[in-house]
């Protein structure tokens, strides 16, 4: 058994276990958000940072391959590189050197690097049969003829592939993107490499900013986003909670509570319809509660009944011994037959054994003329005949409507008149009962169809008084209604409307009785 609100479950044996608390939906949903984002958020900053280190990195290339293009005659390069805007703005190059022109490979070297002043985070030095021989003496960039690792490094590579390489080396200073061009001369047994170095850490540091900004923005974002999702959520689920309270609260003896319905949301609709559902449970148990206590007191004036002539009896005395027998074996059969009652009443009002098909109005009605003329005591006429089909059970119609008959042959005067018909009325088919009697008052007309309710209490009128309440069930499942009236003259006409069905087809050639005499007399 779990305890209410959770957190506890009592065991067979007495002890009770703690359970862990579920996840709240809100929590779950607060998360789910905040997942989304984060990844959003991640995904679009990882893209952002790697376009952006890219092109910084291509720029920076760009103005390496610059300075192959600057020495293009070096080391034999047929297809030197193109010089791109990006590369001659950071160089102070204004002409391209041309080996020729010197007459060795030490003057070519510190020309180059006299003339190929470095930018702001560049570095060159002219390294001569492997020792650094010139460096810029401009303060514009740093200076890496000291990092002889390095100078190593690129010398060693240049030397192996014979033209000019490009590289990246982790120094003590930071990241490093080099260039090495290998200088020869013919003529001159000195050999010369140009090495031209820039400063990634230094390069990245904009992009570095950015990406720094950008987590601290999205930090921000998320705690925005769990902060409104967190109210939002709440907000959406506040009915939920109301429904998990006020579900709570029902207990069979109080069906009364409902949740707060406001808004016009998915979450309102939801709430609309669960109140709509505890109107019917509740309609339906106060239902079973009337029929229980209906039945109770049925049963219990025939049961009070055989006991206490039972009681009575004289058990010596045949006569009064047979008078006893009879009594109970008829009082035994009223109750069967609100056993009987009531079984049907719950069939029909279950609506589980309709077999909803067209019928002919025209043929029913002559069928309904032809069964209650056999019903003795008065003087029957099928007066209407509506000309329609509609979409019902007949049977189940057939006999709401003989039931009508029925009630109206116990409770108006023997010999009275009694017409029965059927009429079409816009949308709707109408199959009446008209009688001449004694007619129902006005205030009695709306409980007459409620269980065990007789107009003026009457119970002297054999039945169970299910009658009428099975009468109204049976229309209702066929979507129509039934109603009283006044007769004109005195009495009462009963009246079953059944809706048409969309496209319902009417009989060509309408037919009418014309007050044709069902009559049968009276039995002795």
């Amino acid at each position: 058994m779990r305890a209410a609100g959770g957190g506890a479950r009592t065991g067979d044996n007495g002890t009770v276990h703690r359970t862990h608390r579920p996840i709240s939906a809100r929590t779950r949903i607060l998360g789910a958000i905040l997942a989304v984002a984060c990844v959003g958020l991640s995904v679009v900053g990882g893209v952002t940072f790697v376009v952006q280190r890219e092109r910084v990195l291509s720029g920076i290339d760009e103005r390496l391959r610059a300075q192959v293009d600057v020495l293009r005659t070096v080391a034999g390069d047929d297809d030197p590189a193109e010089v791109t805007g990006a590369g001659t703005a950071t160089t102070t190059a204004t002409e391209d050197l041309d080996i020729d022109d010197y007459s060795s490979v030490d003057d070519y070297l510190h020309a180059a690097v006299a003339r190929l002043v470095p930018a702001q985070n560049e570095a060159s030095v002219a390294v001569v049969d492997g020792t650094p021989r010139y460096r810029p003496e401009t303060l514009s960039g740093f200076d890496i003829s000291g990092d002889t690792a390095l100078i190593d490094r690129a010398v060693a590579e240049a030397e192996q592939h014979g033209k000019a390489v490009r590289g990246t080396a982790v120094t003590p200073t930071g990241s490093l993107r080099y260039i090495a061009v290998p200088v020869s001369m013919p003529g001159d047994p000195d050999t010369g490499v140009y090495i031209r170095a820039v400063d990634l850490d230094e390069e990245l540091r904009p992009v570095t900013a950015s990406a720094t900004t950008y987590a601290i923005a999205a930090l921000i974002t998320l705690a925005a986003i769990g902060g409104v999702g967190w109210f939002v959520a709440g907000r959406l689920l506040s009915p939920i909670r109301h429904l998990r309270d006020t579900a709570d609260a029902i207990t069979i003896d109080d069906l009364g509570a409902r949740i707060p319905t406001q808004g016009n949301d998915d979450i309102s609709d939801l709430t609309r319809t669960v109140n709509s559902m505890l109107d019917r449970l509740e309609g339906s148990v106060d239902v079973q509660r009337q029929l229980l206590d209906d039945v109770r007191h049925e049963l219990k004036t025939p049961i009070t009944i055989v006991r206490g002539h039972l009681e009575l009896m004289d058990a010596a005395d045949p006569a009064d011994v047979a008078n006893i027998r009879s009594l109970g074996i008829a009082e035994l059969d009223r109750m069967t037959r609100l056993v009987e009652d009531i079984d049907l009443l719950a069939t029909v009002e279950g609506g589980e054994q309709f077999a909803m098909r067209e019928v002919d109005i025209a043929s029913l009605s002559r069928r309904v003329g032809e069964l209650v003329a056999v019903i003795p005591g008065h003087d029957w006429r099928l007066a209407d005949v509506a000309s329609v089909t509609v979409h019902a059970d007949p049977d189940r119609l057939l006999q709401a409507w003989l039931q009508l008959a029925d009630n109206a042959a116990k409770y108006t005067p023997t010999g009275s008149p009694v017409e029965v018909g059927s009429t079409v009325d816009g949308a709707e088919v109408r199959l009446w009962v008209r009688d001449h009697g004694t007619g129902i008052a006005p205030a009695a007309r709306h409980r007459i169809f409620r269980r065990f309710d007789r107009a003026g209490g009457k119970r002297s009128v054999g039945g169970s008084g299910l009658g009428l309440a099975i009468v109204d069930a049976i229309v209702r499942a066929h979507g129509g209604s039934c109603d009283v009236t006044d007769t004109p003259g005195g009495g009462a006409t009963f009246t079953i409307r059944v809706p048409l069905r969309p496209g319902a087809a009417r009989l060509p050639q309408p037919v009418r009785a014309g007050d044709v005499v069902l009559q049968r007399e009276a039995a002795e």
